[in-house]
C-alpha cells in the first residue's frame, strides 16, 4: 500500500471528473487547482493565475517573473493538467539536486506510484506519468523517441525550469533539443532571467501550431531596493544586522574568499548572548566532525553561515535550516544561491561583481546579476529586500583616508591614493547602476553535433518516426544558431557519419523510393547516453585484470575510477602533494632551480593503469563510437586511501582539502554507486566486495545523506514511518539520521581494521618509529619500544627489510580471530610482515575493542607485541 500525504489526497480529489472520455473542462481544471491552492493556505498571484490559465487552455507558457513569485507551484499545477488529461509530463532542471529534491516535492503531492525520477545514475519508476529528470536525460530521450514524424514519443508536456541555461555554451544544446524535437508536447518554459523571449514564441507557434503565452512581471511579491556601499564591509554588515535587515547574505566568487570572510567576521559582536544560545539549543548533538566542520561549528556558534557548493552536504542544510528558523544573521557564501539554493535571505550583499568565468576575470553579466540579486527579500517574512554591491577596497580606503584628513589641505596633500591591483577588472558606481538597470541579455543558442547526438537520432525506428536521415537534416537546418555554425554542424556531421561507416556501425540503404537512408548495423547499448556512458566500457576492461593477481581489487577500483568525473580540487591536491615530495627529491639529489622546475612539469597526480586503460580504450572506441566524445580519465582517489590507509579526515587534511571536503565525499559516493552497478560477477572477489562495503561505510560515517537519498529513491515513501527520518527538522529541532555503529557492518569493519595494521607496516617500513610511537604509546609501545623490536628485523634484512606494496597488502598476510578468551566483543589480529627472502616470520600483534570502536568511530586496538614468530 503507498502511502499518502494530505496535500496529494486533496489535490487528486480536486482534478474534476472527465465526462464521456473527454477531457477535463479547461475552468474547472484551473478552479480545481485554484481551490486545492487556496486549501493549503496560498493565494495564486495574478502571473500564476494567467500562467494557469493559458495552460489548462492548452497553450505553451513561458513563464518570466522573479525570483520568489512562485513558478514552482505554476510548474505543479502544470503537472496538475497533464495528470487530469491522462498525459505524461517532465519535469527538468539542470542540477541532480533539483531534480530530486522536484522528485521528493512532487511525490507529497502525487504519491509515489505517480512520480519517477532520470538522473543518470539513478533510475526510479521510469514509467510513471510524472518524470524528474535533468534536460540532458530529456533531450536524448527527444532525440531517440521524437521528431515531426514521431507517433507517440511519451512526452506530452515538458516544464523546463531555470531555461536561461539555454544559454549555457557546454549544456546549452539540451535545452534546445526538445524544443525541436518533440512538436507535439506543451512546454512551460520558467526562469527569473529569460531576456528577450520573442524568438521563442515565434518558433514555437511556428514550429507546434500552438498558442505561446509570454507570462511576464517585473513585480515581485517582495520588493527590492538597490544600493552602492563605500564604507568598509563590516560596519556595514554590522548596521544591516542592527537595524534588522537580516539574514545577510555575502556573496563571493570564490570560496575561500567566503571562508575568510567569516574567520574576519568572529571579530563583530552580530549575535546576543540570548541568540547564541539558541543557535547552542537548536545545533543540539549535531555532529561536526571533520576539518572544516571545527571552522564550521565556530562560525555558527557566534551567528555567522558559510554556504558553498564544497561543503559537505549536511553541512549546508545545517546552514540552511539555521537561516530559515533567523537564527543566523550572515551567511558568506559563493553565488551558488543563484542557481535554487535553498537559503532564505533578506539582504544581499556582493562584495564584487567581478568573477573568474574559467578563462578570464569580467564584469557579472545582467543575467548573473540579477540572478544572485533576485534571492533578497523573503515572501511571507520581509515587506522589502535589499541589493547592496560593495565598491572595491581600495576606493574604500580612499575614502577613509580622505575622512581622516578632513578639510585639512596640508593633510590632503599628503594622501597616497591606492589604485586597484594591477592587472585587476575594476567596478564603480556606474558599473553597478548598468547591472541593476539592464535587463538579461538575449538568450543565445549553443547547438552542439555529437557522436551521441547523431546515433540517437540513427536508432529511431523508422516506422515510428521517419527516416533518421530526413530527421538528421531537421536538426541541423531548424536549430536556433546562426547560418554559420549550422553549416559547421553540417561538417561534422559528415564527419562523425564517415566515422561510423569507417566501424562499420551504419550503412547505406535504398529507401525505396529511389534514394537512400542510412541505418545502423548494430544494436546500441540500452540507454547508453542515458546513463553513465563508459560503464559499457568499465564492464569490457575488467576483462584485462587477473582475479588472482594480488593487486586485482585495486585494479577494479582503478577502472571504474577511470570512468567517472574529474574532482579537479582533488587532483590538483594530490599534485601540489606529489610536486612537494619530488622538490624535496630533487634538492636531496642536488638539482638546481631551473632543473628542478623543468622536472616538475612531468609531475601529476597519481593516474594507475593508464597505459593500459588508454590503449583499451582506443580500441574501444571503433567499435563503440558512441563513447567517441568522452574522455577517459586514469585517477586515484578511492585507490590512494586504500593503498595509504587513509581515513577521510586523514585523505583531506593530507592534500590540504578543507574547504572542498564536500568535492571529495560527493566523488567517493560516486564511486561507491558505480562499483556496486558497474562490477561483474566474475571480478566481484570477496576482497572487491569487502573494499565496496568499506567505501559504503566510509561515505555513511562522513554524510549518510548521499547514500542514503540514493537508495531510498526506490521506496520514497515509508509506509510504516510516523516520522520523516533523514537529515530533517523535527519538532523545531536539527537532527542526523542515526549513524551505524562502525561495527555494524562486520565486512567493512574487518577492512578499516586491515587498514589500520597495514599503516603500522607501512611506518614501519620507514622506521618511522616517533609516528609509530604517537599511535601506540599508551599500551606501551613508544617510539624506543618500535626501534628496539624492529631493529634486529633491519639489521637482519637491510635497509628494505619490511616491504609495504601489494604482496605486503595480502589477505594471507593477516589473521583475525573474531572472540578473545570467549569474549566476542574482543578480537585478536595478526598482521604478518613481508621481508625480502619471504620467510615471513616477523609479525605486528594486537587486540581490537569493539565496544570502544563504536565509541570512538573508528578502529580501537591494542598492540600486544611485534617479534618475529
Amino acid at each position: 500500500m503507498t502511502s499518502t500525504t494530505p496535500y496529494q489526497i486533496s489535490l487528486l480529489d480536486h482534478v474534476p471528473p472527465a465526462v464521456g472520455g473527454a477531457a477535463p473542462d479547461p475552468d474547472e481544471l484551473f478552479q480545481g487547482f485554484a481551490s486545492w491552492a487556496e486549501d493549503r493556505g496560498l493565494s495564486l498571484y495574478p502571473a500564476q493565475e494567467e500562467a494557469l490559465i493559458e495552460l489548462v487552455s492548452g497553450s505553451h507558457v513561458i513563464l518570466s517573473t522573479p525570483t520568489g513569485s512562485g513558478k514552482s507551484l505554476v510548474a505543479t499545477g502544470a503537472h496538475y493538467v497533464a495528470m487530469a488529461e491522462g498525459k505524461r509530463s517532465f519535469y527538468t532542471a539542470p542540477l541532480k539536486a533539483l531534480v530530486s529534491e522536484k522528485f521528493f516535492a512532487l511525490v507529497e503531492v502525487f504519491g509515489s506510484e505517480n512520480v519517477g525520477m532520470m538522473t543518470g545514475d539513478s533510475s526510479v519508476n521510469p514509467t510513471a506519468p510524472i518524470i524528474c529528470c535533468t534536460a540532458e536525460i530529456l533531450a536524448n530521450i527527444a532525440l531517440r523517441t521524437g521528431g515531426v514524424d514521431a507517433d507517440d514519443p511519451g512526452v506530452d508536456q515538458v516544464v523546463m525550469d531555470e531555461f536561461h541555461f539555454y544559454a549555457d555554451p557546454q549544456r546549452g544544446w539540451a535545452w534546445q533539443v526538445p524544443l525541436l524535437e518533440l512538436p507535439k508536447a506543451q512546454f512551460l518554459l520558467m526562469s527569473a532571467t529569460l531576456g528577450d523571449t520573442e524568438m521563442f514564441r515565434t518558433d514555437l507557434e511556428e514550429r507546434t501550431g500552438r498558442t505561446v503565452a509570454e507570462v511576464t512581471s517585473v513585480d515581485r511579491p517582495v520588493p527590492l531596493s538597490f544600493s552602492y556601499v563605500i564604507e568598509p564591509l563590516g560596519e556595514v554588515i554590522e548596521d544591516l544586522v542592527h537595524t534588522h535587515r537580516a539574514p545577510v547574505y555575502v556573496v563571493h566568487f570564490t570560496q575561500k574568499d567566503a571562508v575568510d570572510r567569516a574567520q574576519s567576521l568572529l571579530s563583530t559582536n552580530l549575535a546576543s548572548k540570548e541568540e547564541k544560545a539558541a543557535i547552542v539549543a537548536e545545533l543540539g548533538d549535531f555532529r561536526f566532525t571533520s576539518g572544516f566542520g571545527k571552522s564550521l561549528s565556530k562560525y555558527l556558534r557566534a551567528g555567522i553561515g558559510v554556504h558553498h557548493a564544497g561543503m559537505l552536504p549536511k553541512y549546508r542544510r545545517v546552514v540552511e535550516r539555521l537561516t530559515q528558523k533567523g537564527l543566523l544573521k550572515v551567511v558568506c557564501g559563493t553565488d551558488t544561491l543563484g542557481v535554487g539554493i535553498n537559503v532564505p535571505i533578506r539582504t544581499v550583499l556582493l562584495t564584487s561583481v567581478v568573477k573568474f568565468d574559467g578563462e578570464r576575470m569580467r564584469h557579472l553579466t545582467a543575467r548573473e546579476f540579477h540572478q544572485i540579486a533576485g534571492r533578497a527579500g523573503r515572501a511571507g517574512y520581509d515587506t522589502m529586500g535589499d541589493v547592496i554591491v560593495m565598491a572595491p577596497e581600495h576606493v574604500i580606503e580612499n575614502r577613509k583616508l580622505l575622512e581622516r584628513a578632513g578639510d585639512d589641505p596640508k593633510k590632503l596633500k599628503k594622501i597616497v591614493r591606492k589604485k586597484a591591483p594591477a592587472g585587476a577588472v575594476n567596478w564603480t558606481d556606474k558599473t553597478f547602476e548598468r547591472l541593476r538597470d539592464a535587463d538579461p541579455e538575449p538568450l543565445t543558442s549553443h547547438f552542439t553535433v555529437s557522436h551521441a547526438l547523431v546515433l540517437n537520432v540513427l536508432a529511431r525506428s523508422t516506422k515510428a518516426s521517419g527516416d533518421p536521415v530526413s530527421a538528421m537534416r531537421h536538426l541541423l537546418t531548424a536549430n536556433h544558431d546562426s547560418e554559420q555554425n549550422k553549416a559547421a554542424h553540417v561538417r561534422q556531421v559528415f564527419r562523425i557519419y564517415r566515422s561510423l561507416r569507417q566501424a562499420g556501425i551504419v550503412e547505406k540503404v535504398s529507401d525505396g523510393r529511389g534514394g537512400y537512408t542510412v541505418r545502423l548495423t548494430v544494436d546500441l547499448p540500452r540507454d547508453f547516453a542515458l546513463n553513465q556512458p563508459l560503464s559499457p566500457f568499465a564492464l569490457a576492461a575488467q576483462d584485462l585484470l587477473e582475479p588472482e593477481s594480488p593487486t586485482h581489487a585495486l585494479d577494479v577500483v582503478s577502472v571504474i575510477e577511470a570512468t567517472l568525473d574529474d574532482p579537479r580540487q582533488v587532483l590538483y591536491g594530490q599534485q601540489r602533494a606529489a610536486r612537494g615530495e619530488a622538490i624535496g627529491a630533487l634538492k636531496a639529489e642536488g638539482y638546481d632551480y631551473e632543473e628542478r622546475m623543468a622536472a616538475l612539469e612531468d609531475v601529476s597526480w597519481p593516474k594507475p593503469l593508464e597505459e593500459l586503460l588508454g590503449a583499451a580504450f582506443e580500441t574501444y572506441k571503433k567499435t563503440n563510437p558512441w563513447v567517441a566524445d568522452q574522455e577517459l580519465s586514469p585517477k586515484s582517489v578511492v585507490r590512494d586511501m586504500v593503498e595509504r590507509a587513509m581515513t577521510f579526515a586523514e585523505f583531506v587534511s593530507k592534500y590540504q582539502l578543507d574547504r572542498t571536503e564536500g568535492v571529495v565525499l560527493r566523488y567517493l559516493a560516486d564511486a561507491y554507486r558505480t562499483l556496486r552497478q558497474t562490477v561483474s560477477t566474475e571480478h566481484k572477489t570477496e576482497e572487491v566486495e569487502d573494499l565496496v562495503e568499506w567505501l559504503g561505510e566510509l561515505v555513511r560515517g562522513v554524510d549518510s545523506s548521499l547514500l542514503d537519498e540514493w537508495e531510498r529513491l526506490s521506496n520514497p515513501v515509508d509506509d510504516d514511518a510516523d516520522t520523516l527520518t533523514g537529515d530533517t527538522p523535527l519538532n523545531g529541532t536539527v537532527v542526523e539520521a542515526p549513524v551505524r555503529p562502525v561495527t555494524g557492518n562486520v565486512r567493512a569493519f574487518r577492512v578499516l581494521l586491515r587498514n589500520a595494521m597495514f599503516k603500522r607496516v607501512e611506518l614501519a617500513s620507514r622506521e618511522a618509529y616517533s609516528t609509530l610511537g604517537s599511535l601506540d604509546g599508551t599500551d606501551g609501545w613508544d617510539a624506543d619500544a618500535w626501534a628496539d623490536a624492529l631493529d634486529p628485523m633491519f639489521e637482519h634484512y637491510g635497509d628494505d627489510a619490511i616491504g609495504f606494496g601489494p604482496q605486503a597488502r595480502s589477505p594471507k598476510l593477516l589473521t583475525i580471530t573474531e572472540g578473545v578468551d570467549g569474549n566476542p566483543r574482543f578480537w585478536s589480529v595478526r598482521q604478518v610482515l613481508d621481508d625480502p627472502d619471504g620467510d615471513h616470520d616477523w609479525g605486528i600483534t594486537a587486540t581490537v575493542d569493539l565496544d570502544a570502536s563504536d565509541e570512538a568511530g573508528e578502529v580501537v586496538l591494542h598492540v600486544t607485541d611485534v617479534a618475529a614468530m
